[in-house]
């Protein structure tokens, strides 16, 4: 039996359904939505090798025909030239502003394949199937699409609300541990910036629910994912709020870019390591107890995750160049860096009052490590 949150945007509100074995019946879930019996499903290599029967078996079953692409799977996959293969796809398939756009796979899918369909006809609808759990507890919720460029990570987008979202736990056992552990650095940002006794709960299930243990899975994703709809309802297009849900990302996005988008650091390794440094910096301001980033240290390193700049392979940059990529990220405001902030686990806010020489002196101290 899956979980439903809603989240009520008016006549854009949606349900994420969360729960194992969601595939099978997409063709069902997917139904109602439909003016005729066929949709266009964009994949990448990966899951479409693994999970695309399956899907296209449940859609079936429900007397619904699917076109399907795969793409190369990675976050080099995010950009202007594949884009640009999946509108003129979408036009090829003569996919019309009534039919319904699916994006099968990760963050960078749902991204991607959000923002063709916000662009396609100036706007058809979409679903979105998240297969990994980076992507169930955070991307696919909320309607921020978009693509990276050489001047940062998803600097052109649109806020583009998807129509459904079938967030299957079950798919998540065919991720690698690591895969598996980035999008773990997301569920875990959830604890931090606004429920700390959603974090007390991950201390104590983190093992199990890294460990396969179905119920924790499926907890953990409804929790996160009602936290995201709670503050997307209250702030759809970061006005405000929701900015909180950038934790550790100011950091992370620089890590990123200065290890070229690559395997050498995933996203939710970044934000993982982001909110270290974010409540490292929150201490040194006297914003939080001195002992707070240590237990934030202590959680991520127990769960085996990325927690320090020398955790990344290869050399970095220095403490300036790092801060000068920060200075690309989207929430700078007449040219000042915005950081999130904490005065304590779960207890994050917004602020633009950080000093520029606080944060060197705990980039270059982290980089001296």
């Amino acid at each position: 039996m899956s979980e439903v949150v809603h989240v009520p945007l008016g006549a854009r509100a949606y349900d994420v359904h969360i729960g194992p074995d969601l595939l099978g019946c997409a063709g069902a879930r997917l139904a109602p939505l439909l003016r005729r019996p066929r949709v266009a499903v964009i994949s990448d290599a990966n899951v479409a090798a693994l999970h695309m029967e399956t899907l296209t078996s449940g859609l079936a079953a429900q007397g619904i025909t699917a076109q399907t692409l795969v793409l190369p799977a990675g976050e080099g996959t995010k950009c202007w030239a594949q884009l640009t293969a999946c509108v003129d796809w979408l036009l090829d398939q003569q996919i019309e502003r009534g039919d319904v756009v699916v994006a099968f796979g990760g963050g960078v899918i749902g991204d991607l394949v959000g923002f063709a369909a916000a662009v396609l006809r100036r706007g058809v609808r979409f679903v979105q199937i998240p297969t990994s759990l980076l992507a169930q507890v955070d991307s696919s919720v909320g309607g921020k699409t978009g693509i990276n460029t050489r001047h940062g990570k998803n600097l052109v987008g649109a806020f583009h609300q998807p129509s459904l979202v079938l967030a299957d736990t079950a798919v998540l056992g065919t991720l690698a541990p690591r895969d598996f552990l980035a999008g773990y650095g997301e569920v875990v940002k959830y604890g931090l910036l606004g429920d700390a006794a959603f974090f007390d709960w991950l201390e104590g299930q983190g093992p199990a629910l890294a460990a396969g243990d179905s119920a924790a899975r499926v907890e953990a994703v409804r929790r996160s994912v009602q936290m995201k709809a709670d503050i997307v309802v209250r702030d759809e297009t970061e006005q405000g709020e929701r900015a909180l849900l950038n934790l550790g990302h100011t950091f992370g996005h620089a890590l990123e870019a200065a290890t070229g988008y690559s395997d050498r650091l995933l996203h939710g390794e970044g934000v993982a390591i982001g909110c270290v440094l974010a409540f490292e910096l929150s201490a040194r301001m006297g914003l939080c107890a001195q002992e707070v980033p240590g237990r934030v240290r202590a959680h991520l390193a127990a769960m085996g995750m990325k927690v320090d700049l020398r955790d990344i392979d290869g050399d970095l940059p220095d403490a300036q160049a790092l801060l000068a990529l920060m200075g690309q990220d989207k929430k700078v405001v007449e040219g000042r860096l915005r950081f999130i902030l904490a005065r304590g686990i779960g207890a994050a806010f917004v602020t633009g009052d950080v000093a520029q020489a606080d944060v060197m002196a705990l980039l270059e101290e982290a980089l001296a490590q």
